[in-house]
């Protein structure tokens, strides 16, 4: 659809309506090529380089659009998109999209940590199965995953090859069972040095960091906490009337 006119008569002002018609536009795959140049907005809606730029500016704000060094005002498309409120799976949801899933192993080994064993209720000195892997999709990293299992159930883990696999599916194929239940906190971040560069983030780029717990029979199994690139993935709450919007579980 074409740029529509803007309403110089209603309260709203004309970067306002810009900035709607423009994600209208964007929800419509207008700008799949290439996004439009600030002269060109201007010539398209007849305003100001000002309203336009001020458009724009909110449009980077809330993460539509970002500034590119060499490219000017591109789309910021999120690559993966998971709904919130069920059991779901990383490695599953990736691949579904038609994207190879795969990992970098770049800890496997026993040790301690007090903060994952107090989260899995045990002691202090509790012996711990800990991985951390680095997560490709379509071999561009997505995030940094730390998980922390009991020896007991995580031994078995030891000798696996995570290169293209989900953890719980190995965790199920060598100790015989999965998480059937728990929960997962989102919060926003900006990485440490060390995950930026893993990730191939500026020192600016926000992420997002997950924590979770996972249970089986009401029993902890799993402790993870996961930095995950925030311009790659996104996740959806579902409204709708019958949607589940309990507590969600990744299990990847």
């Amino acid at each position: 659809m074409p740029a529509a006119k803007l309403d110089r008569e209603s309260p709203m002002p004309l970067w306002a309506q810009l900035e709607a018609d423009l994600r209208r536009r964007l929800d419509d795959d207008e700008f799949s090529d290439r996004f439009a140049t600030d002269a060109e907005l201007v010539d398209q809606y007849g305003v100001s380089r000002h309203t336009v730029r001020e458009a724009i500016r909110h449009l980077n704000r809330t993460g539509v659009l970002k500034r590119e060094r060499g490219r000017g005002t591109v789309v910021n498309r999120t690559e993966f998109e998971q709904p919130l409120g069920q059991l779901y799976s990383l490695f599953q949801s990736i691949e579904s999209s038609g994207v190879s899933q795969n990992s970098m192993v770049l800890q496997l080994d026993v040790r301690r940590n007090t903060v994952a064993a107090a989260a899995l209720g045990l002691g202090d000195d509790a012996d711990l199965v800990y991985v951390e892997r680095l997560r490709m999709a379509d071999d561009q990293p997505l995030a940094v995953d730390r998980a922390w299992l009991p020896y007991e159930i995580g031994k078995s883990l030891l000798d696996a090859d995570f290169t293209h696999t989900a953890l719980y599916d190995e965790l199920e194929r060598t100790a015989g069972l999965r998480p059937d239940r728990g929960w997962e906190r989102l919060s926003p971040v900006i990485p440490a040095a060390g995950d930026r560069e893993l990730l191939g983030l500026r020192r600016t780029d926000a992420a997002f960091h997950l924590e979770r717990l996972g249970t089986n029979q009401g029993h902890p199994i799993e402790w993870r906490v996961t930095i995950i690139r925030g311009d790659r993935y996104r996740f959806v709450a579902d409204w709708s009337a019958g949607a589940d919007s309990g507590l969600t579980l990744t299990a990847s």
